[in-house]
C-alpha cells in the first residue's frame, strides 16, 4: 500500500494529507459532519477540480463516520432502530451524487458549495438551537418516515458537494422530531457511514474518482480515524458555547476558501 501512495504523491504531499485527515476526523467527531466543509476547500487551495475534491471527501468519510459510529454505539450514544431508516434514505439520495457530479459544471458546484456554507453559517451564527414545531411527530410510522425522507433529501444535495449532511439534518430533526443536539449527532454520523459508501459507488460508476484520488482519500481517511475518537472525546469536555463558536470558524474557513478558488476562476 505504501509504494502505492509514493507512486502518486511526495513526501510533503502525504503528510498533508495526514494531518487534513486528522483535522477533518476531530470535526467529524465533535460536529458529527463527514469533514467535507473543511476537506473541499483544502484541496481546491492545492489545485484539485471541484468534482475531484469532492470525490476524495465522500470517499474518506467512510472511514471517519464508521470509526465514529462504532464508538458512538459503545458508548450507548447511538439509537441504531432510528439510525437505519436515516440512513436507508442516505443510500437512496447519495446513490445520485455521481450524476449530479457528471452533468453540472465546476463552477456551479463551487458556487452552490458556498452558498449552502453562507446559509449554514447564518443559521448557527443567529440562532443556538433551531426551535421545535408546536406539533411534533410521535407516531412511530411518520417519525420513520421523516427520517428516510430527511436522509434521502440531505443524501441528495450534501452528498453531492461532498459534505456528510449532519448539518442540514440537525435542524430537519430538531424541528419536526424535537431531538436535542446529543441525540443529532451520533444519528448524523452514523447517517454519514450509508450516504458515504452509496456516494462513492455513485462516483466510482460515473469514473469521477480514479485510482490516483482513492489513494488520496484513503490516505485521508486512515488519519481521520484517530481524529474522529479525538473529537468524540472533546464534545463531552466542551461547552455549548465554545462547540458553537469553533463550528463559526470552520463555516468562516470554509467560506474563505471556496470564495478565492471561484474568484481565481473567474479572473482566467
Amino acid at each position: 500500500m505504501l509504494t502505492m501512495f509514493f507512486s502518486y504523491f511526495d513526501w510533503w504531499q502525504i503528510l498533508g494529507f495526514v494531518a487534513l485527515g486528522l483535522v477533518s476526523g476531530v470535526a467529524a467527531g465533535f460536529f458529527g459532519i463527514g469533514g467535507g466543509i473543511i476537506i473541499v476547500p483544502c484541496m481546491l487551495l492545492v489545485g484539485f477540480p471541484i468534482q475531484h475534491a469532492i470525490g476524495i471527501s465522500i470517499v474518506q468519510m467512510v472511514f471517519a463516520s464508521v470509526f465514529g459510529s462504532l464508538l458512538n454505539y459503545k458508548k450507548g450514544l447511538l439509537d441504531l432502530r432510528e439510525g437505519i431508516f436515516i440512513g436507508i434514505g442516505g443510500i437512496f439520495g447519495a446513490s445520485l451524487s455521481g450524476v449530479v457530479l457528471h452533468f453540472f459544471s465546476e463552477l456551479f458546484l463551487s458556487l452552490a458549495f458556498l452558498l449552502l456554507t453562507i446559509i449554514s453559517l447564518y443559521r448557527f451564527a443567529t440562532k443556538s438551537k433551531v426551535a421545535p414545531s408546536a406539533n411534533l411527530i410521535t407516531n412511530p410510522y411518520k417519525k420513520r418516515a421523516i427520517l428516510v425522507l430527511a436522509g434521502a433529501f440531505t443524501g441528495i444535495f450534501a452528498i453531492s458537494l461532498g459534505i456528510g449532511g449532519g448539518l442540514l439534518i440537525a435542524p430537519i430533526l430538531g424541528y419536526y422530531l424535537g431531538y436535542d443536539s446529543k441525540k443529532v449527532v451520533p444519528l448524523s454520523l452514523f447517517f454519514v457511514v450509508f450516504s458515504s459508501v452509496a456516494g462513492s459507488i455513485s462516483l466510482h460508476q460515473m469514473d469521477i474518482v480514479d485510482s490516483r484520488l482513492f489513494s488520496a482519500a484513503v490516505l485521508i481517511g486512515l488519519a481521520s480515524i484517530i481524529g474522529v475518537s479525538l473529537g468524540i472525546k472533546l464534545i463531552a469536555k466542551a461547552s455549548a458555547n465554545t462547540h458553537r463558536v469553533a463550528l463559526l470558524w470552520i463555516y468562516c474557513f470554509a467560506i474563505i476558501a471556496t470564495s478565492i478558488k471561484i474568484f481565481e476562476k473567474a479572473l482566467l
